[in-house]
């Protein structure tokens, strides 16, 4: 029982080793490189008159929410039609409006009122350690930028994108109450457009956007469109630390073959959208997520439509690998000109996301064990909020959870020192029935008998397992916790350890983890045959293998698992005191004296 629970517990990870290896997509690399252009030089210039809306905010090849028309189209102007004379509501020039608080920096500009750079002060990029940025700089000028907006009629979304807003204010610093930034635009075609961000310093990380057009006094629906996502993703590595690279997520009731479904969160990547872009339904939230960020809409169960799209691109080196980024646009058509759409542009973080919404952290794919990362995540938060560091954090916890195991890690050593003592006399018994086929009704014998022992002694080899069984999904659920927490990433623990998301740099903490493997394998009490053993032996090296592509916490949590074990069979050995040997006679001597008794049994009867 033991070699086949250690076995699946080598195969299970061997899987998720191979799964996360070969069929997790690689996400493209960072776009925060030295050298790039900054959030004044990534504001889109304005375009020649032979393209008048080239620049950002302008409309991509494939049309946005293909289908969606207003829900009041005048009957008057037409796309035929082109405003002539000067905009009476209009910028002189373009210009950089900021916007900045302790957590986050945005620059939008005035052209087409876009984002155009939103950086968040607090994560740096893990390769030139400037702010993250949410928005991707090195697009090509057709991609729209963030919030920028689309009607049915291709000719007014070129005018709303090429358009010089005027804005509220110059620049807006947040401090402890709210601010509204404001831009406006009005052409000389009675096309007006005015959008409103506005900003609490409550949730930093939440901007609600407001659009409310107009053409010729009369209501449009329009599209907001967030163009390509998502900016700040870390490069990908091999083997168990995956990063997650952009794809759609989006939570709600999604209208399927004309119904409802339950509510659910779909993840759709490139290969996904391409076959079906579009979805529709009451949806909770909708956008684009990376490993840590997430960019998204939150209609709040109100008739949403969202489309995404993929964007290939083509690598930023020469030798570098192709990116392929997932823009989406979304429209509320039910919804009143003007209605206030919040949107989340923020870390993964479970409390900051559950602050902004509850219905965030669905965002968090989590997997199977989402019943238990969760609960690990708060005692995790909760420990690390009295020492201060999430190693020494990481740490506590895992003893916390050895100690809660201890009676069962007492109960399976217990029962595995007294398998062990019956082994010779379970061999003794296989042996006498070792020249049955398996399929003589006789054999059955041997399964009663070796019962009938584990009563005699009160042995139960499937106690012996249970403590394993139970010790796997914590390590799984430990593994999804620790590879997706953005709390852990970038932090420190001790020494050459500065990243606990990131693999060991000197693989110390690998190589001592396998060490500890074979110690306490060691020390465990066995059944296996010493051809079985040597085998087994095999399992820490493959372990310290994967291992060495593991993030350091979890790396960290195994070896301090392996080392409070090891204290605990120490103790457990100690309370036990030595396995008793038992000298079991061969079936030869066994059989003699019963011949003996039976041939004098036979001479007294004659």
């Amino acid at each position: 029982m033991q070699r086949r629970v250690l076995l699946a517990f080598f195969l299970s990870f061997l899987v998720l080793y191979a799964y996360q290896a070969l069929f997790v997509p690689t996400p493209p690399p960072n776009r925060g490189a030295p050298g790039g252009p900054s959030a004044v030089d990534a504001v889109p210039r304005p375009a020649p008159a032979s393209e008048p809306f080239a620049a950002g905010g302008a409309a991509a090849e494939t049309a946005p929410l293909a289908g969606l028309t207003p829900a009041a189209a005048p009957a008057g102007p037409t796309e035929a039609d082109a405003p002539e004379g000067p905009p009476l509501i209009a910028a002189e020039a373009v210009e950089t409006i900021v916007v900045e608080s302790d957590v986050l920096r945005a620059a939008f500009t005035n052209r087409g009122a876009a984002l155009v750079s939103w950086q968040l002060q607090r994560y740096l990029e893990e390769t030139s350690g400037e702010p993250v940025d949410l928005v991707p700089r090195d697009l090509p000028p057709q991609e729209p930028s963030p919030f920028s907006v689309a009607f049915a009629d291709p000719a007014l979304t070129a005018r709303a994108a090429a358009g010089l807003y005027r804005a509220s204010a110059s620049t807006l610093r947040l401090f402890d109450r709210a601010e509204t930034l404001a831009f406006e635009f009005e052409d000389a075609g009675g096309l007006r457009v005015r959008k409103e961000f506005r900003f609490d310093p409550a949730s930093p990380f939440v901007v609600t956007v407001s659009v409310d057009a107009t053409l010729a006094g009369r209501p449009l629906v329009p599209i907001i469109r967030w163009g390509p996502a998502l900016g700040g993703v870390e490069s990908s590595s091999s083997g168990l630390a995956y990063r997650v690279g952009p794809r759609g997520v989006l939570d709600g009731r999604i209208q399927q073959d004309g119904a409802l479904t339950d509510e659910g969160t779909e993840r759709p990547d490139a290969s996904d959208v391409t076959s079906r872009p579009t979805y529709e339904g009451l949806l909770r939230f909708a956008g684009v997520d990376n490993h840590y960020f997430l960019a998204a809409a939150l209609p709040g169960n109100a008739e949403t439509v969202v489309t995404y799209r993929a964007v290939p691109l083509p690598p930023l080196e020469l030798d570098g690998d192709a990116r392929e980024l997932i823009a989406f646009d979304l429209a509320l058509p039910g919804a009143a000109p003007g209605v206030d759409l919040p949107f989340f542009l923020g870390p993964k973080d479970f409390e900051i996301l559950e602050s902004a919404h509850p219905a965030l952290v669905r965002s968090l794919d989590f997997g199977w064990f989402a019943w238990l990362v969760v609960p690990l995540h708060r005692s995790l938060t909760w420990v690390h909020g009295y020492v201060g560091n999430w190693g020494w954090a990481i740490i506590v916890l895992t003893i916390l959870i050895n100690v809660v195991i201890l009676p069962l890690r007492h109960k399976s050593v217990v029962s595995m020192r007294k398998m062990q003592e019956l082994q010779p006399e379970m061999k003794a018994i296989q042996e006498r029935y070792k020249h049955l086929k398996a399929s003589d009704p006789e054999k059955q014998k041997m399964n009663q008998e070796i019962m009938a022992l584990y009563r005699e002694r009160g042995a139960n080899p499937a106690s012996g397992c249970l403590p394993m069984l139970l010790t796997m999904p914590v390590l799984f659920a430990f593994y999804r916790l620790l590879s997706l927490s953005i709390e852990i990433r970038g932090e420190p623990f001790v020494g050459w350890i500065t990243d606990l998301s990131q693999a060991d740099p000197f693989y110390v903490t690998p190589i001592v983890m396998g060490a500890t493997m074979v110690l306490q394998q060691r020390m465990t009490p066995t059944q296996a045959d010493p051809m079985q053993q040597r085998i087994m032996m095999m399992m820490p090296v493959m372990f310290t293998f994967m291992f060495v592509f593991a993030p350091s916490g979890l790396v960290l949590y195994w070896l301090t698992s392996n080392v409070f074990g090891i204290g605990q069979q120490v103790a457990t050995n100690r309370i036990i005191g030595p396995p008793k040997v038992r000298t079991v006679r061969p079936p030869a001597e066994r059989r003699a004296p019963a011949d003996r008794r039976a041939r004098k049994a036979g001479q007294r009867k004659g």
